[in-house]
């Protein structure tokens, strides 16, 4: 390991073999930095949070910081990050609450820009990007392959369901279906996520499909619940068509985000 001579590392963290701890960075107690771990400069990783192998963190962030909550009472809580994680500038990670989880967790092979914030119990998943400043509130939940666009905002207990596209700016107040396409102020769903969905490798043939239950399913005749039900009756042979369902299922009545009226 390496650690520069102005920084400030407590007795009780870990500190595994291969770590690199720059100029004026402070570790604090219940640390554990794995593997690979590099700490640019001036990094505060405050309490009780484990850093997973090979997680670059630039200058600036604040890591494992208490919640920012109002019922904290300076309980034991904590943060997990995984593997590959590159967290830019300014990011600012909280732990977890006792009125929570008791953990903020966060995946691996993620890219976290500027001033991104992930607030108290939140889990996020792998291979997301929160772009410049984009925040979420306690409790979110966001899945795999999310993409976040700068200053957007997730409100408190929302979630983002996998292979989502949120655009810049957006304050998302609602729940955001996987593979959907939302922006606005206030986010209502423009479609799926077609970039993501070629990525992951789909041709036109299959897209075209995905987009026919989509339009079923937000555009079809009925109430909204006869279109759901409809929907996974006839494309039961779509994975991502049954992700969608289940995630709105198991929503129960949490609102979500839907096509504007306009």
């Amino acid at each position: 390991m390496t650690i520069h001579p102005t920084a400030v590392v407590d007795a009780s963290a870990t500190v595994a073999d291969g770590v690199e701890i720059g100029p004026f960075c402070t570790v604090g107690p219940g640390v554990a930095l794995a593997s690979g771990v590099r700490l640019v400069s001036h990094v505060v990783i405050q309490q009780d949070a484990s850093i997973g192998a090979n997680t670059t963190i630039h200058p600036f962030a604040v890591i494992g910081g208490d919640p920012q909550h109002g019922g904290y009472k300076g309980e034991p809580v904590r943060l997990e990050i995984g593997e590959n994680n590159l967290i830019r500038e300014y990011c600012t990670f909280n732990r977890g609450t006792s009125q929570g989880s008791g953990v903020t967790r966060i995946g691996s092979n993620n890219l976290f820009m500027t001033g991104a914030h992930v607030g108290h119990d939140c889990v996020v998943g792998d291979s997301v990007t929160m772009a410049n400043n984009a925040t979420l509130g306690g409790h979110v939940h966001v899945g795999d392959r999310v993409f976040l666009g700068g200053l957007c905002a997730i409100h408190q207990n929302g979630r983002v369901g996998q292979g989502a596209i949120v655009g810049g700016l957006a304050a998302v107040t609602r729940d955001v279906i996987p593979y959907g396409s939302v922006w606005g102020n206030h986010a209502s769903l423009h479609g799926l996520n077609l970039i993501g969905l070629k990525r992951k490798g789909y041709g036109k043939d299959a897209v075209r499909r995905l987009l026919a239950a989509y339009r079923d399913l937000f555009e079809g005749e009925g109430v909204f619940a006869e279109r759901l039900d409809r929907v996974e009756a006839n494309y039961a042979d779509l994975p991502e068509i049954m992700e969608i369902t289940a995630f709105i299922r198991d929503g129960g009545k949490r609102p979500l985000c839907l096509p504007s009226a306009e």
